[in-house]
């Protein structure tokens, strides 16, 4: 018996590891992938309605098809890999197989690798294969490689080496002190909100959470860890990605201390973290209105599959109701890559998603803005933004005047659409495992984000969900920034700030929809 067809899945193709291999791979090894799988009908029609569906109903039209599933099932099967999970609202099914297996089932060679901290991982190079019978039915397949795919966007403070304490801060703010120098909603806290947070490593210590919150006189919100593939709350020491948990927790709660917080742990990989991403959307027990996301990469780094599913695993929030805010970047124009070239950060990219640029605040003795730029210390140390190459100019964006990629020319998504003090140098006082410390980065400007949509949804009695179309039709909410650049000095190619949107800022720091 012949074996069926293969073809390649369009826009798997990944580059080989930068790296060389140092050690071969067991075969033996059981590891877990996820395949994802087409909707039952598209959804951009609905989407663009502005038509809100339930999760439970959303699975009934837009999941995907319990006939689709079992074909991808029976493939798996006929090469000894077993079925951990099946969700159709995440179009996602879990298999797991030893290595041999899932190279037999999918055409590719995986080979061992350290990364850039000498961990042991998992790589591939080009294509993935399946078989053609599944052309069309399979959108993507997620954690052959386990490289890490993203890092996080905090910038702690520092002088001479050493982390500037509270008191030692030149300008520093707490967020519900932010939150009343940019006029957030008053009257009320986020009450019956729910915040999902995003994390890809690091942890929480809620001894910390407890003193930080008693320190700043607000009640503590409710925090809830979840896994996702086997991620977990792991707190280990203040160098480590504990700070961009804490800083995370305690923006939001910050701002909106009457929310619930939950925070999806998920190993740092395109599975983990697309998984993490679909957990969050579709969950039916904690049910977040806005998730926060302060990880992500140069959108040249991602393959196609990754940009394609998690934007479609974005769409899909849009549709909900959920409202996700995500860091720009904090490496300037060139989102951290030497080539020489300007380059926007993703998953902030996407369309579907609220990009949060960064600013440098300062006031006066009476909490008054003096003064307000875009955020750029150094080409290590400034806001991310530009346009995308990958994702076209959104109907939104069409009258926002977006320049043409600076690069290729293409008409593409313009980043960021809002911004927030991100400056590590007038940052966030936050609390990380026992120290008291200043951070900033785009990372916190996403959570702060955040903290505002639950205001808001707790303030008007509904989820602002989708905000783009509406906030580009309307930005009256939005204080204007028009000074400072993000340029790569050595190249002097970046994106300036101005009257209006632009490629920086945004519309600027946003206070109410």
């Amino acid at each position: 018996m012949s074996s069926p067809k293969k073809i390649a899945l369009e826009g798997s193709h990944k580059v080989a590891h930068a790296g060389e291999s140092t050690a071969k791979i067991n075969k033996d090894d059981t590891i877990d992938v996820t395949v994802r799988i087409r909707r039952k009908k598209p959804l951009d029609a609905r989407v663009k309605s502005g038509e809100r569906i339930t999760r439970k109903n959303y699975e009934k039209e837009y999941g995907a098809s319990q006939k689709d599933a079992d074909k991808v099932e029976a493939f798996a099967q006929s090469f000894h890999l077993s079925t951990v999970e099946t969700d159709l609202a995440r179009r996602s099914i879990i298999f797991r197989g030893s290595v041999a297996n899932m190279e037999a089932a999918f055409g590719v060679s995986l080979a061992g690798a350290n990364d850039s901290e000498g961990n042991k991982i998992r790589v591939r190079s080009g294509e993935i294969f399946i078989p053609a019978t599944l052309k069309g039915v399979v959108e993507g397949v997620f954690g052959l490689d386990n490289r890490p795919v993203a890092r996080p966007m905090f910038k702690v403070s520092q002088k001479d080496g050493q982390f500037v304490s509270h008191a030692a801060a030149p300008q520093a703010f707490t967020p519900d002190q932010l939150a009343k120098i940019y006029g957030f909603p008053s009257g009320v806290n986020g009450k019956g909100q729910t915040i999902g947070i995003i994390e890809l490593g690091g942890g929480y210590v809620t001894k910390d959470i407890t003193a930080y919150f008693k320190s700043l006189g607000i009640k503590a919100p409710s925090v809830k860890a979840v896994s996702v593939d086997s991620g977990k709350n792991h707190p280990t020491n203040a160098n480590s990605a504990d700070g961009e948990v804490m800083l995370d927790i305690e923006v939001a709660g910050g701002v909106a201390p009457g929310s619930k917080i939950v925070v999806y742990f998920a190993p740092n990989t395109d599975k983990g973290f697309l998984d993490a991403i679909t957990k969050a959307i579709h969950d039916n027990t904690n049910k977040p209105s806005v998730i926060s996301i302060s990880w992500g990469g140069p959108e040249v780094s991602w393959t196609q599959q990754s940009l394609n599913n998690f934007n479609e695993a974005f769409k899909a929030a849009a549709a909900l109701g959920v409202t996700i805010t995500i860091a720009a970047g904090d490496s300037g124009s060139s989102d951290g890559v030497t080539d020489g070239k300007v380059h926007v950060d993703f998953p902030a990219s996407s369309p579907f998603v609220l990009a949060c640029g960064g600013t440098s605040l300062k006031v006066n003795g009476s909490n008054q803005i003096t003064s307000e730029t875009v955020w750029h210390d150094s080409n290590t140390s400034a806001t991310g933004g530009g346009v995308s190459n990958f994702f076209p100019l959104p109907a939104y964006q069409s009258n926002a005047h977006v320049p043409v990629s600076l690069d290729t020319k293409f008409v593409g998504r313009g980043v960021p659409d809002v911004a927030g003090d991100a400056d590590p140098n007038t940052g966030y006082k936050v609390r990380v495992d026992g120290q008291n410390f200043v951070i900033g980065g785009t990372s916190a400007v996403a959570p702060l984000m955040a903290g505002l949509i639950a205001l808001v949804n707790q303030q008007k009695g509904t989820h602002a969900g989708y905000i783009n179309p509406g906030l580009y039709a309307n930005h009256a909410g939005c204080r204007d920034i028009t000074s400072g650049d993000n340029k790569t000095t050595k190249t002097n190619t970046g994106y300036v700030a101005g009257p209006g949107w632009d490629a920086c800022t945004g519309w600027g720091v946003m206070s109410h929809i």
